[in-house]
């Protein structure tokens, strides 16, 4: 057993924090880091483990080389100094456990790059990289305020655009992929995730590398470049994070030092029976260091913009898709989720403390109140939600027959009753074109003709409606299928009149929208709205003034959602 060492007044602190759940830099602790003198000092969390030592090519993965020792602090952290490890090598920590004997190779939790899938190696690799973004940096407070445009292609890097069906890499795909979204006019992009992840199936939301972009596209320097370049073309980027589930492949976190470390043991609570994942322990302060730190390491080390949160609903309650007698009520008998709810909050207060200028995005399904308000009002405090209702309302809405509209004018103007309860993104996401549900174009009603000028009267209202806005890729041309991520989109459609003309409106739609104050400005604010026409249910019209800020001209919006001309 290599010598334990005594801890120096630094260690102490990181140690002090990683228990109390309040350490955000944790990557800078754990993991792998190379160092000047030669080799790799490796750091990992394993209370229970028996023993642990590093496996890898530079030690022909002999569980014997490269042996880790425990913390004197008691904190469970393993850690030493393979003096032969270099860059570019795999490695894994193999770990013995105190329990039966159970013995694991497990990926770096912490891993800053890792081996192409399916491979499940971890990789050895450092961060250095010279960011050419500083006018972006200095001016993004501006550009991710609440009262700025924001208008957002959200992206799946694996299928945006292929060359003979093959991936494009990061660095490839960011010249041709800025170009587009500054022609289109969008003023940010959000990536859907590319945290390493085992299943491409899994569209990134089955994370096991939650400080690793994916290999499939490149290195962690190809991924800076791309957001690099996209910041030089004044071009904002989101991440999706996952912080509320993660897939149970044995190289990943689940029973990781064979007793359920990052999830709860009991399935009622670490099982989430819906996608077949484990979900975080959100109660052990350990977790919580952890996942506050991988959000706050795409903001410090890649320059993200901001960190759309995946299901969030999923992690407020605790009985989300679970059926009677398959949750365990929180102390008070009821069904939130007090431990998620106290570490969003964590994260949140952490994300805008170090980072003011950027912004999180909640995506949560139900009605859970002050979801975007501060943590000091009570909220949870993110800077923005996803506005689920109002696409459910809109698309049931287009479905419809024109003829039969008048009969459900009602979902088009329930979304201003509760508008300005939250600060809301308007979102048409990947959601609603896969699995089943066709694509945009699909979901409108008529021949093809009446098909786009649906699409065209649907993107018109939701340009105009308060709320930031949203669009899946391949929805601004009128992707004819839905979408596939074993392809890339149909950009040949761009050439058919009907597709080139919709690509054509939404650019324009963008322009007018970033030129007019009244557009956003007060999108979050009753005062910014007024209803001019919205009971015209025989019509099927709806009229409404947006509102700049300090007394400017209001903007008229007329829309028509039948064939009939209107006029006067």
């Amino acid at each position: 057993m290599p010598v334990i060492q005594p801890l120096s007044e630094p260690e102490a602190q990181d140690a002090y924090l990683f228990r109390e759940g309040t350490h955000s830099r944790l990557y800078d602790l754990m993991g792998c880091h190379l160092l000047k003198e030669g080799g790799a000092r490796f750091a990992v969390w394993a209370p229970n483990a028996e023993s642990v030592t590093v496996v890898g090519d530079w030690n022909h993965w002999s569980g014997d080389a490269d042996p880790l020792a425990p913390s004197a602090d008691g904190t469970g952290i393993w850690q030493g100094h393979a003096p032969h490890a270099a860059p570019g090598q795999a490695y894994k920590y193999r770990i013995r456990s105190r329990f039966g004997g159970y013995t694991v190779d497990k990926a770096d939790p912490f891993a800053f790059c890792a081996e192409l899938p399916p491979a499940t190696a971890s990789r050895i690799c450092e961060l250095s990289y010279e960011w050419n973004d500083a006018e972006w940096m200095a001016t993004r407070a501006a550009r991710n305020a609440l009262d700025a445009p924001m208008s957002v292609y959200e992206v799946h890097l694996g299928s945006w655009r292929r060359r003979e069906g093959r991936f494009m890499g990061y660095r490839e795909i960011a010249h041709e992929l800025a170009a587009y979204v500054k022609e289109m006019g969008f003023t940010h992009v959000e990536l859907m995730p590319v945290t390493e992840h085992p299943f491409y199936g899994s569209w990134g939301y089955q994370t096991t590398g939650y400080f690793a972009p994916t290999a499939r596209f490149g290195s962690p320097q190809d991924f800076m470049y791309l957001v690099d370049h996209l910041h030089q073309n004044g071009i904002g980027v989101l991440l999706d994070w996952v912080p509320s589930h993660f897939p149970t492949d044995e190289h990943g976190l689940a029973f990781f030092d064979g007793t359920h470390l990052y999830e709860h043991a009991d399935p009622r609570q670490g099982f989430h029976p819906e996608w077949n994942s484990s979900i975080f322990n959100y109660g052990r302060a350990e977790v919580r260091s952890f996942l506050v730190s991988s959000g706050l390491f795409w903001l410090d080390r890649y320059h993200l913009d901001g960190l759309r949160v995946d299901a969030v609903a999923s992690m407020l309650y605790l009985d989300y898709a679970r059926k009677h007698g398959e949750w365990i009520p929180n102390r008070h008998g009821g069904r939130e989720n007090l431990e998620a709810i106290d570490f969003l909050r964590t994260l949140n207060r952490a994300v805008y403390r170090e980072h003011p200028d950027t912004i999180t995005v909640a995506e949560e399904s139900t009605a859970w109140p002050r979801v975007s308000r501060p943590t000091d009002m009570d909220g949870l405090g993110f800077g923005e939600k996803w506005n689920m209702g109002w696409m459910h309302d809109v698309l049931a809405y287009m479905k419809e027959e024109p003829i039969h509209r008048k009969y459900h004018h009602h979902k088009m103007t329930f979304s201003l009753v509760y508008a300005f309860h939250e600060n809301f993104v308007l979102p048409l996401s990947h959601d609603e074109v896969v699995h089943g549900k066709g694509s945009l174009l699909g979901k409108m009603p008529g021949d093809q003709w009446q098909q786009f000028a649906n699409l065209r009267a649907l993107f018109g209202f939701m340009w105009a409606h308060p709320g930031k806005k949203l669009l899946f890729m391949g929805g601004e041309f009128g992707q004819r299928r839905e979408w596939t991520h074993d392809g890339e989109l149909e950009w040949w459609v761009c050439d058919l009149e009907g597709h080139g003309g919709l690509q054509r409106l939404v650019a324009q739609l963008n322009r007018v929208y970033r030129g007019a104050p009244a557009l956003y400005q007060q999108d979050f604010s009753a005062s910014g709205f007024e209803w001019v026409a919205a009971d015209d249910a025989d019509a099927s019209v709806f009229a409404f003034l947006r509102k700049p800020r300090d007394g400017q001209p209001p903007l008229l919006v007329v829309s028509n959602m039948t064939p009939v001309p209107r006029t006067n």
